[in-house]
């Protein structure tokens, strides 16, 4: 297996990081300054300049990609889930953990940019990548509205008014909406790498730890859309299924991918 160090990333992409940092920490490190309007206009800048930055990183001189950009793509999935669900829920308030996300998630990938992309890689190899890091955003994205959903069931049992924006009911829809439809394109992508590795990577389907965890997170996923629809479970109990499937599936890519290009500071 052969190996090279990873290189730095490219000015542009450092000042384009910045930005868009210094544009997510605004509404959290202004929480009391900051009127809701003026808050949600510097997501939106920042989920721009993120999206430039991403471009950049994939399209850019030296097109490259690793477990920081692909948790990057996720956190910019996610925020582009909160831009469209606040034209739809404006009562939706959940601006600082998403700020303090996306700063970390900017800055992870201009520090850790990943390997360049291979010129000779199929052509179908960058669909293929954007059906698993969607299905990632989506389940990122149930991930956080349980979490928002966890936090509204603790405020009402101790009798405090709900402060979270949306009804537990509607949480608990739209967080089985982002399951369903990620578990859609994760059966997509495994069924891809399954049926046409060797054409996407040069190899057939090899049985590695990333194969395992992809795996076990498509099995917890379904037994948590199955459960959910014959037996109707909601609650605590699927909601701890849900974190186990999302916990599988960091690990498949990003977990590899992280030992590889940190641990081992190298790119294999």
């Amino acid at each position: 297996m052969l190996s090279q160090p990873l290189t730095a990333a490219s000015p542009m992409a450092w000042i384009l990081a910045i930005a868009a940092a210094i544009a997510y920490a605004l509404p959290a490190l202004t929480t009391q300054h900051l009127q809701e309007t003026g808050a949600r206009r510097c997501l939106r800048l920042a989920w721009a300049l993120h999206a430039l930055f991403l471009g950049w990183g994939l399209l850019g001189e030296f097109p490259r990609f690793g477990f920081a950009p692909a948790l990057s793509i996720t956190a910019w999935l996610v925020l582009t889930v909160y831009v469209v669900e606040q034209q739809l829920y404006p009562q939706l308030s959940s601006r600082w953990p998403l700020s303090i996300m996306g700063s970390l998630a900017v800055l992870l990938a201009v520090v850790f940019p990943g390997s360049p992309l291979h010129v000779d890689a199929s052509p179908w190899l960058p669909l293929h990548l954007a059906l698993g890091i969607a299905s990632y955003g989506l389940f990122a994205a149930a991930v956080v509205h349980a979490a928002l959903m966890g936090h509204a069931e603790r405020q009402m049992r101790q009798g405090a008014d709900h402060d979270g924006g949306l009804p537990l009911l509607t949480l608990e829809r739209l967080t089985f909406r982002f399951v369903g439809a990620g578990f859609v394109l994760l059966t997509a992508t495994l069924a891809a790498g399954w049926f046409f590795g060797e054409q996407l990577y040069g190899k057939s389907w090899v049985w590695n730890h990333k194969s395992v965890f992809s795996l076990l997170s498509w099995i917890a996923f379904a037994v948590l859309l199955f459960g959910r629809n014959r037996f109707g479970w909601r609650g605590q109990s699927a909601v701890r299924v849900l974190y186990i499937g999302a916990i599988f599936l960091l690990l498949a890519y990003v977990g590899s991918r992280f030992v590889a290009e940190v641990l081992l500071e190298r790119v294999a």
